[in-house]
């Protein structure tokens, strides 16, 4: 008999072998950004409200303001979605900023998305908080991916809540936004780490969509891995640190675009759904 709150021997084996961590042996329940999202409207007894969204140039609009409204409480300059309705995919992009950031956020701004940054604070937050507060600014979500980047799973309690919450503080000292997810580097955790996680008030994001970005350079690869992967209600991983990956995003949001996806953060993926501290959210 498995026990109950675990996932089956079965599903762990599946859901290990799709991260890539086959014999790690972590052992935990997960939630899809849709159910999330339809258990919401569900219990709210209405159609699922829009999540925020920011302004898109509509055509024939050579302005580039479209229509306003009120500033949302993450920043974002926002219009609305309803990705019960839209074809949706979330962007997200790891273990910056970087050097490379300025260029994809200007990518980003151009093509008017937004995307969930899941950062680091060693070398990274640390060396440019200026783009902490860029990507703030701009409406970006901006989420944890650790300190150090150890792995959390092979870590003591005491220094799994100091890589968590070393980011939260830093990026709320920058932006005055503290992160509501966080996604553990390789993405694994545990049942432990999710207890850690929930004490410390965010929730766990993991991936449907990996262009595994780190083994190449060769950004026609990366945009053709990703194209390949993504679906309805998936949350694609990239890496804003590689030389390859950035030139490769104007052709994946080009195509996705003409594909019919709306490009939208992990918790407009979920939204009426609010990220619930301690699950761990994967398509």
């Amino acid at each position: 008999m498995v026990q109950k709150g675990r996932i089956s021997g079965l599903l762990v084996g599946a859901v290990s072998l799709a991260l890539g961590l086959s014999g790690c042996g972590a052992s935990y329940d997960t939630t899809s950004p849709r159910s999330a999202r339809e258990h919401a409207a569900a219990d709210a007894g209405q159609s699922t409200p829009a999540a925020s969204k920011p302004n898109v140039l509509k055509e024939g609009d050579k302005s580039g303001k479209g229509n306003k409204s009120d500033n949302s409480d993450n920043g974002d300059d926002t219009g609305s979605v309803d990705c019960a309705i839209a074809k949706c995919v979330a962007l997200t992009f790891d273990a910056g900023p970087s050097g490379n950031t300025p260029r994809l956020l200007k990518i980003l701004k151009r093509e008017h998305v937004h995307a969930t940054f899941f950062m680091l604070g060693k070398n990274h937050i640390v060396k440019h908080p200026d783009l902490v507060r860029r990507i703030a600014d701009e409406g970006h979500e901006l989420a944890n991916h650790t300190w150090s980047h150890k792995i959390l799973t092979k870590t003591d309690s005491d220094e799994v809540r100091s890589e968590i919450t070393r980011v939260q503080d830093a990026v709320a000292r920058l932006t005055g936004r503290t992160p509501l997810l966080m996604r553990p580097p390789q993405g694994r955790t545990d049942e432990r780490v999710s207890k850690i996680c929930r004490e410390l008030g965010v929730a766990q994001v993991l991936w449907s969509v990996t262009a595994k970005d780190y083994q190449t350079t060769d950004s026609a690869l990366i945009e053709k891995r990703v194209l390949d992967q993504t679906k309805r209600d998936g949350i694609i991983l990239l890496h804003d640190i590689y030389k390859g990956t950035v030139p490769a995003v104007p052709g994946i949001l080009a195509k996705l675009k003409k594909d019919g996806y709306t490009v939208v953060t992990v918790s407009q993926l979920m939204a009426p759904a609010t990220p619930e501290p301690g699950k761990v959210y994967r398509p």
